[in-house]
């Protein structure tokens, strides 16, 4: 792949703004299998390379099975998820593919019955930051981690 500008170093004030979200998300009760999951698949969606690698790295750290990060770009084939996290990843998935419906009112109304307001505020703002991620590797064709 060709280099392209590094936006850390040509504008540090972009990242900075982008790791104020980091920050925030930091402080949430996300558990980090959830922020995980979300990562993933967003980034799977998005077919952002650095971030799958680094994110399932991240989650295998904190304790996800092999099997479960395999599979979860066909989650809704298996049993492998709580209905919280078939939940989380619909949302996911619906706030990454905005342009077909965005998030849906059955979505949107199962995510209720399940999280509490704040979570749910949390759980978004977690998809939006791993899209603004995505989209900033895959238009500077950030290479993989080591």
């Amino acid at each position: 792949m060709e280099t392209r500008v590094n936006i850390n170093k040509t504008e540090p004030q972009a990242y900075k703004a982008m790791y104020a979200l980091e920050n925030y998300l930091a402080t949430t009760q996300l558990s980090k299998s959830h922020k995980e999951l979300i990562k993933i698949r967003a980034s799977q969606i998005n077919g952002c390379a650095f971030c799958i690698d680094m994110h399932t790295k991240d989650a295998l750290k904190n304790g996800e099975t092999n099997q479960r990060i395999f599979l979860l770009n066909a989650w809704r084939e298996t049993d492998l998820f709580t209905e919280e996290e078939k939940v989380i990843l619909e949302i996911t998935e619906e706030i990454t593919l905005i342009h077909n419906q965005g998030l849906s009112s059955k979505t949107y109304e199962k995510a209720t019955q399940l999280f509490k307001d704040n979570y749910l505020v949390q759980l978004m703002m977690m998809v939006v930051t791993i899209n603004a991620w995505n989209r900033i590797a895959v238009s500077t064709h950030m290479e993989l981690g080591v």
